[in-house]
């Protein structure tokens, strides 16, 4: 019997779609459901399953900026065989890009015992939640918004696509929050840092779920749950990035603070309760 079922498998699609480029923490909000649904958060099975249907997530994210992507590939794959090329933003991005993934593919691979097990604590991701939403405020306070995509650099990128270390090692942090405050931290506007959160999360979201996908269907999930989560996944995802984009380019980060602060608070309190454990 798979570990997930159907109707399990839609709402976490759901889950994820909603949350895994708002900045509240995909990761997070999965294992609270799966917690209430009395799925195992630490299961090897769930782990695999929350990272394949986050494939989906990324895939809604390939479609929808599929013009953006197709521009800076082209770029690149002209660049190297003509110099001229080779000073276009388009093809360094596209470096920046690969190279800011290293850093998370390594301590990924590295420290993937800790994150699959004492890490994947639920008292971890509400104190996640919470400190994360301070770091998001501070950074949406000081920085001066001034920045635009263009202006971006490999600095920028690198230090961006390092920061996603922060929602692997410690589920509640959120992926889109970390990257998006460390760009907003450097100065960039909210669209540029919610766009180059979008793509610098690419790679690193389809390597983790390519890399995870013989361990969900080797050990208790079936194929169909995967299959209708990613789907699920693929469709909610659509649809919030077309609506974080128009969100961030009128609005502060505030109303995810408060949510994030709401949610880690009532985690708490059901894990002290032993609603939740």
């Amino acid at each position: 019997m798979s570990a997930i079922s159907l109707g399990q498998a839609v709402i976490l699609g759901v889950v994820e779609g909603v949350t895994e480029f708002l900045p509240v923490s995909s990761t997070g909000h999965l294992k609270i459901v799966e917690g209430f649904m009395g799925i195992p958060v630490d299961d090897h099975a769930v782990v695999g399953f929350s990272a394949v249907i986050q494939v989906g997530a990324i895939a809604a994210v390939l479609v929808y900026f599929r013009k953006d992507i197709a521009r800076i590939v082209s770029a690149w794959f002209r660049g190297l065989t003509n110099r001229e090329e080779r000073y276009h933003h388009d093809y360094r991005f596209a470096w920046w890009v690969i190279a800011a993934t290293i850093p998370i593919v390594v301590v990924g691979l590295a420290a993937k015992p800790l994150i699959q097990g004492p890490l994947a604590s639920l008292w971890v991701v509400a104190a996640s939640l919470i400190v994360g939403s301070a770091v998001m405020w501070a950074a949406d306070q000081m920085g001066r918004h001034k920045r635009g995509e263009d202006d971006t650099s490999f600095k920028d990128a690198m230090l961006v696509g390092s920061s996603q270390i922060l929602a692997l090692l410690f589920p509640g942090f959120s992926r889109s929050g970390a990257t998006m405050s460390t760009a907003l931290m450097l100065d960039l506007d909210r669209v540029a840092a919610t766009r180059l959160s979008f793509f610098l999360g690419i790679p690193a979201l389809t390597g983790a779920g390519l890399y995870e996908l013989k361990d969900a269907l080797g050990t208790g999930v079936g194929a169909a749950p995967l299959v209708v989560g990613t789907i699920v996944s693929f469709a909610v995802a659509y649809a919030s990035i077309a609506w974080l984009l128009k969100f961030v380019a009128n609005h502060s980060f505030n109303a995810f603070v408060i949510y994030r602060i709401a949610i880690g608070l009532l985690l708490f309190g059901l894990l002290g309760t032993g609603v939740l454990s």
